[in-house]
């Protein structure tokens, strides 16, 4: 039986993130403000991201070729590093700012680290 391929896992992972996303949009605004005031400002966008990662995941799980499938993952990237750019400088505090950027450009490297383990197998 064949090994699923990392970047299937991850994107499997970023899907059930996406499903989380939809289900349980404040836990961005928990992460960037205590506010309860604020905090409903970032639902949108947390659907938003919610349906954005879906779509892209399910690109990169129904890929016809492995460079397909690097295309929609390396799209990943961009967005978590957009996201990084954009809501770290939102965050509230240094503790929430640190928390974001770890989150957004964790994940992104994730993606690259599973496009770079594909490669080599």
């Amino acid at each position: 039986m064949k090994k699923p391929s990392y970047s299937a896992l991850i994107s499997v992972a970023t899907a059930a993130y996406s499903v989380f996303a939809l289900a349980k949009p404040r836990h961005l605004g928990n992460a960037i403000t205590a506010s309860p005031l604020k905090q409903p400002d970032y639902d949108i966008a947390a659907r938003t991201f919610g349906v954005r990662d879906l779509v892209a995941s399910g690109l990169a799980l129904a890929a016809p070729t492995t460079k397909a499938r690097e295309q929609a993952m390396l799209g990943r990237v961009v967005f978590d590093l957009t996201d990084s750019a954009l809501f770290t400088n939102e965050a509230t505090t240094t503790g929430r700012k640190a928390k974001v950027l770890a989150v957004t450009v964790g994940w992104a490297a994730l993606n690259v680290a599973a496009i770079v383990a594909d490669r080599k197998r």
